[in-house]
């Protein structure tokens, strides 16, 4: 059977379809296959009977696959159905989408999420694979800052998304602001940088730490 062209890796974003959808993009036209989960995106026939035996039972277990001979020639998007609520369902559909174990998870998961989501698709990625999570406001607490990362094992760029203020009035911020923030942060990910925090924005509570 002819193996499958991926490209430079397989990459999980988690909540990419909305205002991280240019992340996504970028991360496709750079050659990657993105996975994302999506609440709009339909079973195909296949999913179907796969996510009805997961639900008596079966737990999903990562796939390893080939990199195929046309490594390099461009990036794909394959979404997949999510349901926060059913985090070990969402990962079994997650691996049967993905080409080879992920080598990026960027996570932008509401905090009632967050936790069992990201520990359910940690066993789908690469050993030391980075991860990008991204918090909106309401993740910051006045007096102790962000959550701790979920995935202590996989070097973690955390995301801060604020609001920008001008001539009095204040707004949330673009999607291009927003997904130009995060890939700054994917960059530092794949580049090896030590983990950190960046805020995008203006957030009064809290000031960006390093």
């Amino acid at each position: 059977m002819m193996e499958r062209a991926v490209g430079i890796g397989s990459a999980l974003v988690l909540g990419g379809t909305g205002m991280l959808k240019g992340c996504s993009d970028e991360l496709v036209e750079q050659g990657w296959q993105v996975v994302l989960p999506s609440r709009r995106a339909r079973l195909t026939p296949g999913q179907a009977v796969r996510e009805a035996v997961r639900r008596r039972g079966h737990v999903p277990t990562p796939r390893t696959a080939a990199v195929g001979a046309g490594a390099g020639t461009g990036g794909s998007v394959v979404q997949v159905a999510a349901d926060w609520s059913r985090p070990q369902e969402l990962a079994g559909l997650v691996n049967d989408a993905l080409l080879r174990p992920a080598g990026l998870l960027v996570a932008w998961v509401h905090d009632s999420y967050r936790v069992p989501v990201l520990n359910a698709v940690a066993p789908l990625l690469d050993a030391g694979a980075p991860v990008v999570e991204v918090h909106d406001i309401s993740a910051v607490s006045p007096t102790g800052g962000l959550p701790e990362p979920v995935l202590p094992g996989h070097p973690t760029q955390q995301v801060v998304l604020g609001f920008v203020r001008r001539d009095g009035r204040t707004r949330w911020l673009s999607h291009e602001q927003t997904a130009s923030g995060v890939m700054e942060a994917v960059h530092r990910a794949l580049a090896g940088d030590p983990p950190s925090v960046r805020q995008v924005g203006e957030v009064d509570t809290w000031e960006v730490r390093y």
